[in-house]
């Protein structure tokens, strides 16, 4: 087997494994969107991680829709020896390790900003979902108890909320999960923390095991446009 062939064909394992691991994604993602809280009910030591914050069901659902095309480019590519398309899946490739590289900057150099962003997208959907959506609220019920937080920065994110309007009272996690009506005086007393703080706290304890995944996934991306570049230039050979 040629170097040329070798190459070819691990390609296409490797872009069919994006593939399909794409589509487990999607699945999922959409298996959470219609049934939140069966995914919950089996998944629940996880409700503690960073993806319970935002929106689950559309970030897997995009990850896995993402994966799909990437897979479908590099393998179909490679097994037609399209050079179209292996260079629709380079570019699609680079825009996404550009993207990497400058949210990874600004989540390094600019936190504050990354915490107003976040502030600006999650606050509204508590105020305006919290009570509301069965679902969303599970989610934060469950997180805000297992992480021992209130709200995205405090209690203050549910401050003429929903929620807050219909039972004027505050979830019973601000004030420490030990009373059935948190009022504002209490909820001030107890000055639980946010749930952002406690995730950027444990994100910095797992600091070198997401930088070493970070630098990881960052070489598989670097390789595949390396191995798609090389197929590209070969193809004008033969």
């Amino acid at each position: 087997m040629g170097c040329f062939t070798f190459i070819k064909v691990m390609m296409i394992l490797f872009n069919l494994a994006i593939f399909l691991g794409g589509g487990t994604l999607l699945g999922v993602g959409i298996w959470v969107k219609v049934d939140g809280e069966s995914f919950l009910d089996i998944f629940g030591a996880l409700s503690s991680s960073v993806l319970q914050v935002v929106n689950v069901a559309y970030l897997l659902i995009v990850i896995g829709a993402i994966l799909l095309v990437i897979g479908f480019l590099g393998c179909y590519g490679a097994q037609k020896e399209s050079k179209c398309l292996l260079m629709m899946f380079f570019s699609v490739v680079l825009i996404i390790f550009i993207v990497e590289v400058a949210a990874a900057v600004v989540a390094l150099v600019f936190t504050g900003l990354a915490e107003t962003l976040l502030t600006g997208l999650v606050t509204p959907l508590l105020k305006d979902k919290y009570g509301v959506d069965a679902t969303f609220t599970h989610i934060w019920n469950v997180t805000m108890t297992e992480v021992h937080c209130c709200g995205l920065n405090n209690y203050t994110d549910f401050d003429d909320s929903y929620f807050y309007k219909k039972y004027n009272s505050y979830p019973r996690q601000c004030c420490g999960d030990t009373v059935e009506i948190c009022n504002g005086t209490l909820a001030a007393e107890k000055a639980v923390n946010g749930c952002f703080p406690q995730i950027l706290e444990e994100i910095r304890t797992n600091a070198g095991v997401v930088g070493g995944v970070a630098a990881g996934i960052a070489a598989l991306e670097i390789a595949a446009m390396a191995v798609a570049m090389y197929l590209y230039c070969r193809l004008d050979e033969k």
